[in-house]
């Protein structure tokens, strides 16, 4: 009943929100409540209404000189939410130019005074700043300079900021403002709650699933952890998760080379001959035998929702050779599908770094970026991904994932870079593979702390490449490229600052508790 009256509510407050928004006449209040909506969570809601006022506000600008006589934040902030919905539409009319930021500085391209007290606007250009593509040298002199005087100014504020620390999410933070909208703050908190239940029902899942396959107590070294609309996405891709996390683990900890061959050679050719398992330890069959069933599942299931056998392909994608095909009048046959990727490639790759470590080899660094987007396991995750939230498939989609698109590309690879910024020291420590860190490091005679900061330059470009490759013409959906986008964005939040994933504390456990646990007092 308490799930009932708080959907009602959630729709009462919706239908005051939408007249929020009809109502407001000001551009740049419109432009605040949109930003707004986006950190409460709530824009999913108004994705609509959202799209039309920022049509009209993009219709209202006719040149530069209509930028250049508002305040810096305004400016920011428009450009933003303009250039994330040029990302999410591909409606190349609505893109906006970095010149619109030329106001910003004086005839020598310094910024001027008076953006050093306008926090905010400095807060709004930074957080601009990373939707920039190559080339596009004004915004990355606008990154690296508010980067430093936001450092210096939670420096010198730090006092001011310890009661953030209590808890890191922005409802929060929002609740405490001065122009807190009550209607606002109610939504927020009543969707946050009830997307909070739908999350711990997906974990409830996942705990059942993960507890019946037995890893846990079987592989002692497994590690045993833990928008609405896409339960089974994140069901079935939490189990992908972690059947690689284990993987992972098999060539990181507990194999030995001999049986990482053997593996690896299992792998080639598992469905042409399923005796060949039976050459394994007792542990690595365990492995197969629940990636198998998972593999089975996900098949069925796209074949009832869309009559389409992906059995033989997504086998094919993790240890095998066969081709996909639609069930229908004329059967059509994709026999174009000779797929060479995903958990195959993953265990190639692993089973390289598993090369170098033990005959002590560290290779250039282009090598090591050759097998290292993949064996981050993100081409994976992303392959996957695209069959558990698109419908219908495509035969064109299915070439591009063959031939691993670019969105997929940079996904990885700024998840491999990430990966490597924050675990790099933990893993070195542990006598791991050397990373890029260290290949660039013996590559060209660099200090550490140089090496370190053109990884990061790496990363950093590489995100570039991915916003322009987000409103390239391709034959996936928003959903799936911002699933592509979400990974490296996940990257970032757990491995920007050190390593969250493999090395858990407090913030880490906090933070998930938070997000899965503790829900908003009403």
């Amino acid at each position: 009943m308490q799930g009932e009256s708080y959907t009602r509510r959630v729709n009462k407050l919706k239908e005051e929100v939408r007249m929020m928004l009809d109502k407001m006449v000001d551009p740049v209040n419109k432009l605040e409540l949109i930003n707004l909506l986006q950190k409460l969570g709530l824009s999913y809601h108004f994705e609509e209404d959202i799209k039309k006022l920022l049509k009209s506000i993009y219709d209202n600008i006719s040149n530069n000189d209509t930028w250049d006589k508002e305040a810096s934040y305004v400016v920011a902030l428009k450009f933003q939410l303009l250039r994330q919905h040029l990302y999410i539409t591909k409606t190349s009319g609505y893109n906006v130019s970095q010149e619109v930021f030329s106001s910003f500085t004086d005839e020598l391209g310094e910024y001027k005074a008076h953006l050093f007290e306008d926090t905010k606007g400095m807060l709004y250009l930074y957080e601009a700043s990373y939707l920039s593509i190559e080339g596009e040298n004004v915004l990355e002199h606008a990154r690296d300079f508010t980067t430093k005087h936001l450092e210096e100014f939670v420096k010198k504020n730090k006092d001011q900021l310890t009661r953030l620390e209590a808890r890191w999410w922005f409802i929060d933070i929002y609740e405490r403002s001065d122009d807190m909208n009550p209607t606002l703050l109610e939504l927020a908190k009543l969707d946050f709650n009830m997307v909070q239940a739908t999350y711990q029902e997906d974990l409830r899942h996942i705990l059942m699933w993960w507890r019946s396959t037995g890893l846990g107590e079987k592989l002692n070294f497994a590690r045993d952890r833990f928008e609405p609309q896409f339960g089974y996405f994140r069901r079935m891709s939490t189990r992908v998760n972690v059947l690689i996390t284990m993987i992972d683990d098999i060539f990181d900890v507990y194999g030995k080379l001999d049986e990482l061959e053997l593996f690896t050679d299992t792998v080639e050719r598992l469905w042409d001959d399923i005796n060949s398992m039976e050459k394994l330890p007792d542990y690595m069959k365990q492995c197969f035998y629940v990636l198998n069933n998972t593999l089975n599942e996900l098949a069925f299931d796209t074949f009832k929702e869309q009559e389409l056998h992906i059995h033989s392909y997504m086998k094919k994608a993790d240890f095998s050779h066969n081709s996909i095909f639609r069930k229908s009048s004329f059967s059509l046959k994709l026999d174009f599908l000779k797929i060479e990727f995903q958990n195959r490639d993953l265990c190639k790759s692993y089973l390289v770094e598993a090369r170098w470590y033990y005959s002590g080899y560290t290779p250039t660094l282009q090598e090591y970026n050759n097998n290292a987007w993949i064996s981050i396991s993100g081409p994976v995750v992303l392959v996957h991904s695209y069959f558990l939230v698109t419908n219908p498939i495509t035969k064109e989609a299915l070439q591009y994932l063959e031939d691993y698109h670019n969105i997929i590309r940079f996904s990885s690879m700024i998840f491999r870079f990430e990966n490597d910024l924050g675990t790099s020291p933990d893993e070195l420590k542990k006598g791991d593979v050397p990373k890029s860190i260290q290949c660039y490091m013996h590559e060209t005679g660099a200090s550490y702390e140089d090496a370190y900061e053109y990884i990061q330059y790496l990363s950093g470009i590489t995100w570039k490449q991915m916003n322009k490759d987000r409103v390239a013409k391709s034959p996936f959906s928003q959903t799936y490229i911002g699933i592509a986008v979400n990974l490296a964005r996940t990257a970032m939040f757990f491995y920007h600052h050190g390593d969250r994933f493999g090395v858990t504390n407090c913030e880490t456990k906090d933070r998930v508790l938070s997000l899965l646990v503790q829900p908003f007092p009403l």
